[in-house]
């Protein structure tokens, strides 16, 4: 008796059904090592950006607050190279013998800086090169001599903040130029905050408040600066909470608070800072 020998064509219903499953398991988690691969790339670049936005708004600003009561003759003196200047529609008035002051409107947050140029090509922090007043073109090549007294470069520095937190900006302009206007120097600013060590109130005080010499007022003789800065990402960035954000919030009161806390779309923060003492303005 001869046995029928039968051979089988194709896959029976069982293998199929048992080779989607593994293959279902296999995409699903190639798939989720995609996701979180690239979730940890775009948190890696947002942070990447902030760090170069952080080095980038150190380096701006403390170049320019060194800037800040520089005198190209060392002997002439602060009251002399810096004469009482008055408000303007940016900066309050600068008293005599002071290099900073506060921006006319006190709901801003900047400053307003002073200082004599080091030379007639210097440039000013829009690239342009810094005017130069009357006969001072000629002093500019002898080092040590006085220039004259109008010789004084005006730099406004304010803070502009936006309701999408990644689009403030840090913007800068020279008063003494020729048709000055804000120009933007950094972006990515959600938030910013200046304070102002000064004299006791008197002109040639040297000596800074000893209880409370810090405030968020530029009147008066000013000696040194520290700010705080925000930045902040795009929206959807990170998954878990910022500490960064959550230390800031902490310290943010009124419209402010607001702002930011609307704007918040689990972005990634970072927080640049620094105290600068301004040497030109030391005894």
């Amino acid at each position: 008796m001869k046995l029928a020998i039968t051979r089988q064509r194709g896959l029976s219903m069982v293998e199929l059904l048992v080779a989607l499953a593994i293959s279902s398991f296999l995409i699903l988690g190639i798939t989720q090592v995609y996701i979180d691969n690239k979730r940890s790339y775009v948190f890696q670049q947002s942070q990447a950006n902030n760090q170069e936005n952080t080095r980038f708004a150190e380096y701006t600003l403390s170049s320019w607050l060194n800037k800040a009561g520089y005198r190209r003759a060392p002997d002439q003196l602060l009251e002399d190279a810096f004469p009482k200047v008055a408000a303007t529609s940016d900066c309050k008035e600068f008293i005599e013998g002071a290099a900073i002051t506060g921006l006319k409107s006190d709901t801003e947050t900047g400053l307003c800086v002073r200082y004599q140029p080091a030379s007639a090509t210097e440039l000013d922090c829009q690239g342009n090169t810094v005017k130069v007043v009357g006969a001072a073109a000629s002093k500019l090549a002898k080092p040590f001599v006085k220039p004259d007294r109008a010789e004084v470069v005006i730099m406004a520095i304010k803070f502009v903040p936006d309701a999408e937190l990644n689009k403030g900006s840090l913007q800068c302009k020279n008063l003494t130029g020729t048709a000055p206007a804000f120009e933007e120097l950094l972006d990515g600013v959600a938030d910013m905050r200046f304070e102002f060590a000064t004299g006791n109130g008197k002109l040639l005080e040297k000596k800074l408040n000893e209880t409370t010499p810090w405030g968020s007022s530029a009147d008066g003789l000013v000696r040194a600066v520290r700010y705080s800065m925000l930045l902040g990402s795009r929206t959807n960035q990170r998954d878990s909470d910022s500490k960064v954000y959550t230390d800031w919030i902490a310290t943010t009161t009124g419209t402010n608070k607001t702002r930011i806390e609307n704007g918040d779309g689990r972005r990634v923060y970072q927080v640049a800072s620094s105290t600068q003492t301004l040497r030109n303005m030391m005894p």
